[in-house]
């Protein structure tokens, strides 16, 4: 051959780059070339939805055939919304658990101090608050304080139990945007427990906490226009830590009920998988286009 041949030869020979070596630019030039090539109707492989679109051996989907060789694309699956985090039950014990020590500890101090005061009334504030030791055998204001001890202690010993079951069970729901509620709730079984142990050792309530004020005045001469048989005094009902800790938790979930607002999540069905031979498979040139434009989104 001479050297006229050759050169028309080497003229009419396919020119090729080398292809690089490894990395995603040489993979990324391969997709995009089979991509452009596709036919408008791709081959269905594998099993899986159309919703994950499975790109080489790894997985099912739509899959353009000069694609089927290529062994390392992986699959590409849409992300899944995280699942929001739930509060410890370490923390609901620690605060369940001071609030019933705070008020075990401050019935034992308040009994103490007034036994050696002869129970002469401790004034903390003039003419407001003081420290005046009550033993209520009812429930808040005197509920069932006459009642007889068959029915009294039965009846406080369930609703007690209910509501601390009731507690832990909401507790065990909940999420960390849900903090207010994350308070309240344990704040209401250490108080609960506080209570309850009392009628379980003592029969009784221990309330030491005597609160006086003008407004207290007001609102019982208010309610005894309706209610004849009503007090009329400025004291409120003598309560305890306890108390304190239960009413400021159902405050605290009433918080929650009326501010927090729950999020939802949408959650995309997933298309019909391609079956060869059924008629969604046979209308191919008018899918084709939709598949092809969906990969590159994917891809991206």
């Amino acid at each position: 051959m001479g050297p006229a041949v050759a050169d028309e030869a080497t003229e009419k020979a396919p020119q090729h780059d080398s292809p690089p070596e490894g990395g995603a630019s040489g993979l990324g030039a391969a997709i995009t070339e089979a991509l452009g090539s596709a036919p408008q109707n791709p081959v269905p492989v594998g099993d899986s939805s159309l919703g994950d679109l499975a790109l080489g051996s790894h997985g099912g989907g739509i899959l353009p055939p000069a694609l089927a060789g290529i062994p390392d694309v992986q699959v590409l699956r849409p992300s899944q919304p995280a699942a929001p985090g739930r509060p410890t039950f370490v923390f609901f014990g620690v605060v369940a658990g001071l609030s019933l020590v705070s008020d075990i500890g401050s019935k034992v101090w308040a009994e103490m101090t007034l036994n050696q005061r002869g129970f002469e009334p401790l004034e903390l504030i003039k003419d407001h608050l003081s420290v005046t030791l009550a033993y209520n055998r009812g429930g808040a204001w005197g509920l069932f304080s006459t009642a007889s001890d068959m029915v009294r202690k039965p009846f406080f010993l369930g609703v007690s139990i209910a509501a601390i079951a009731f507690i832990i069970s909401l507790y065990a729901r909940l999420n960390l945007r849900q903090k207010a509620l994350k308070w309240g709730l344990p704040l209401v079984l250490g108080g609960a427990l506080g209570n309850l142990n009392d009628r379980i050792t003592r029969s009784q309530v221990i309330d030491f906490i005597d609160y006086r004020a003008d407004w207290i005045m007001d609102l019982n001469v208010f309610v005894h226009r309706y209610v004849p048989s009503w007090a009329m005094t400025d004291h409120w009902p003598t309560f305890n830590v306890a108390d304190v800790a239960i009413c400021v938790g159902v405050g605290l979930m009433a918080v929650d009920m009326f501010t927090h607002r729950p999020r939802r999540v949408a959650h995309a069905t997933p298309p019909s998988p391609v079956v060869p031979g059924s008629d969604a498979d046979q209308s191919g040139p008018e899918r084709g286009p939709d598949a092809r434009s969906e990969a590159p989104a994917a891809l991206g």
